[in-house]
């Protein structure tokens, strides 16, 4: 197997517009997908706003107290603001294993081995993708979201990890569907961490992630 350049990687300061990073994001993947632009790992963080996914129910859409966007990608309302690290991940999965299944799956493990190094027991749960923890009462809570789109086999979107958002945010939605559940943070449990931290951590677990994943030539 030939082993495949790292991806770029790129972090932007401040808060990102949501609608010039989708442009940014579909660019990124045309140019992956014609060779003429490398993988790329995005790090950013936006301003409030919630997006819908492709399976998005306007009845969980409870307060639209902040712009909503059509996000493209799977899933349902999920919120977006500061305080919450955003991760877009742009794999091109002919070179790494056309698996949407297992590339989900190897994104979720990525996110759950950096909560570990910073404190955080977090793990998958059955039927309900993201990343799930549990919150100073004891309650099962998700601190992560996980949202793709894969474009002619380039992936797009990718995780948010509740840092330090203003949780009271979420309230305007029915988060991802599932409404039974809380949703937690790294400060809410009691381990407060900067970005420069989160961030430190997703780079030092990324090689696992990437190798689960692989060069499929």
């Amino acid at each position: 197997m030939n082993p495949l350049p790292s991806p770029e990687w790129i972090l932007s300061p401040g808060l990102t517009d949501y609608a010039s990073a989708l442009a940014g994001m579909e660019e990124r993947a045309a140019a992956i997908h014609a060779g003429a632009a490398g993988e790329r790992i995005w790090f950013l963080e936006h301003p409030p706003l919630y997006t819908a996914g492709t399976s998005a129910d306007p009845a969980e859409l409870l307060d639209p107290r902040f712009p909503v966007y059509d996000a493209g990608r799977g899933g349902r309302y999920t919120y977006h603001g500061p305080g919450q690290r955003v991760g877009y991940v742009q794999l091109d999965l002919t070179r790494r294993g056309r698996d949407v299944r297992a590339y989900v799956s190897a994104l979720e493990g990525w996110v759950i081995d950096a909560l570990g190094l910073l404190g955080v027991e977090a793990r998958r749960a059955e039927g309900r993708i993201g990343i799930w923890t549990d919150d100073a009462q004891g309650r099962e809570a998700k601190i992560g979201a996980i949202g793709v789109r894969v474009k002619r086999w380039v992936t797009m979107h990718g995780f948010s990890l509740n840092v330090a958002p203003d949780l009271a945010h979420f309230g305007g939605i029915v988060p991802c569907g599932i409404a039974e559940f809380p949703v937690t943070s790294l400060v809410a449990l009691g381990k407060p961490a900067t970005f420069a931290d989160v961030d430190a951590a997703l780079a030092q677990t990324a090689s696992a992630f990437l190798d689960k994943l692989g060069p499929n030539d």
